[in-house]
């Protein structure tokens, strides 16, 4: 009766990791990365040089550029050469910003370097508190709205024609669309 519950294997961590400053999302996750699964794009960094990725032609653009292909093909190669048999990939996207265009290029080179093998693509998109919409945050922010919308339908178009199955995710009903 007075014993407090058993402490769950699942419970996520709200404190920040040691060292007190959080930089990047990751710097929440309990369970560290392999350095290969990582690929940080330098110039979108929060202290980069570029500012935000909001368009999807910037994220389409940073796969054009060869040495980024081949480091993100290195990366690949190292983890499909440890499988011992490879089925397929699975892709989270997210739809509203410009990593619309990273993983419709991401897709696109999966479905060219892997063409049988399966790829089940994830795509999200977030919900504005203040509407309810996915997408839209605020009549203000127009030329924002457009972005997002923009960024969600390019996305959907380029992730479904590279992938076996496409599926949009969110915990709105309506991807941005009224």
């Amino acid at each position: 009766p007075g014993a407090s519950p058993a402490p769950s294997r699942l419970a996520v961590s709200q404190e920040v990791p040691s060292g007190g400053s959080v930089r990047l999302w990751s710097d929440y996750l309990n369970v560290r990365l392999h350095p290969k699964s990582v690929y940080v794009i330098r110039q979108y960094m929060h202290d980069g040089d570029c500012g935000c990725l909001e368009a999807f032609g910037q994220g389409e653009s940073l796969l054009q550029d060869p040495g980024c292909v081949e480091e993100l093909e290195d990366r690949l190669h190292f983890y499909v050469e440890e499988c011992d048999y490879l089925q397929g990939f699975q892709v989270l996207c997210d739809l509203h910003n410009g990593f619309s265009g990273v993983g419709a290029k991401v897709t696109e080179l999966l479905c060219d370097e892997y063409s049988g093998k399966g790829i089940l693509t994830w795509g999200l998109t977030p919900v504005s508190s203040d509407t309810g919409v996915i997408g839209f945050f605020s009549p203000q922010d127009s030329q924002k709205n457009i972005y997002r919308l923009m960024n969600t339908a390019l996305g959907i178009v380029h992730l479904s024609s590279h992938s076996s199955l496409f599926c949009p995710m969110s915990l709105g009903g309506s991807l941005g669309i009224k």
